[in-house]
């Protein structure tokens, strides 16, 4: 059900780290056992979307392996899958990619883009699964020397719009292809904010737009000093409901059941009622309707 013209109830996609050093939940949920406990938790609260780690992307983080990331993903993603849970994998390895994708994932999350790895976009592309796009300038121990903007929302929208006909080219379906500006990714708080507020814009690119905006460090910057990570909830489900005017398709997030809340209230407020608005019906294996997980 649209809530007016133009708008949908984003998808909320709930982040789960099955890694031990992940900024906000390293190590909490490493063991297979432990990830779909909280995966299951998440659903309950609202997600539509699981989107399964196993690298950490948090500055300076240590890079793993992709036999090491694989080994972590896999196990979580066919239990979840398993179960009929929607499923995400956060990857910049095509191999990752793949064996996730035959565990069950249906998206593939790259926050590189398809510029760590250049099998990438062909792999997903010959999978025909769901693909997110994000910006990217490198890895977090270049963020300090590729931060810098003159205009931010120009040079993202450049950037993605590169790596959207990157991906196209590559024979992936227009259909199943989002992009992400990458909130936080060597970027500094004014760019951040310069990129929420320009989120129209970078929608004229003509594909879903999926933020990810959860527990940034801008975002703390708005809180009492010495607060806690998951203090940044409250101001990331704002964030959420603001992404939803903004016409965004889907937020990925830590907190589900505050974002789920905060878009409730969005709905309620463009006259959907609470929990009765939808995610995109873009792409079979992306989008198939809130509650589908």
């Amino acid at each position: 059900m649209t809530t007016a013209p133009g708008h949908v109830r984003p998808e909320v996609w709930g982040v789960l780290n099955v890694t031990p050093d992940s900024f906000s939940d390293g190590g909490r949920y490493l063991e297979p056992e432990a990830a779909v406990a909280q995966a299951r938790r998440l659903v309950d609260d609202g997600a539509d979307v699981i989107d399964v780690g196993g690298e950490s992307t948090r500055p300076g983080a240590e890079p793993v392996t992709a036999i090491e990331e694989t080994s972590r993903v896999v196990p979580v993603v066919r239990a979840l899958a398993g179960a009929g849970i929607r499923v995400s994998i956060d990857t910049m390895n095509a191999s990752t990619a793949r064996a996730a994708v035959e565990a069950g994932a249906s998206i593939v999350n790259d926050v590189s883009g398809g510029l760590e790895d250049d099998a990438m976009l062909a792999l997903v592309a010959e999978l025909g699964v769901g693909y997110v796009a994000m910006h990217w300038r490198g890895r977090s121990d270049r963020w300090d020397a590729v931060s810098d903007y003159a205009d931010p929302l120009a040079e993202v929208r450049d950037e993605l719009r590169s790596r959207r006909d990157a991906a196209l080219a590559a024979g992936l379906a227009p259909e199943r292809l989002w992009l992400d500006p990458g909130i936080g990714f060597a970027k500094r708080a004014d760019a951040n904010w310069a990129l929420l507020r320009g989120l129209p814009a970078l929608a004229e690119l003509g594909h879903p737009l999926l933020v990810g905006a959860s527990r940034k460090r801008f975002l703390g910057a708005l809180l009492p000093e010495g607060a806690g990570v998951e203090e940044r909830d409250l101001p990331t489900a704002v964030v959420s409901a603001l992404c939803a005017d903004a016409g965004v398709r889907a937020v990925r997030v830590h907190d589900v059941a505050a974002t789920s809340r905060a878009l409730d209230v969005w709905a309620s407020w463009r006259g959907a009622g609470v929990g009765m608005g939808v995610g995109t019906d873009v792409g079979t294996d992306v989008g198939t309707g809130r509650g589908a997980a």
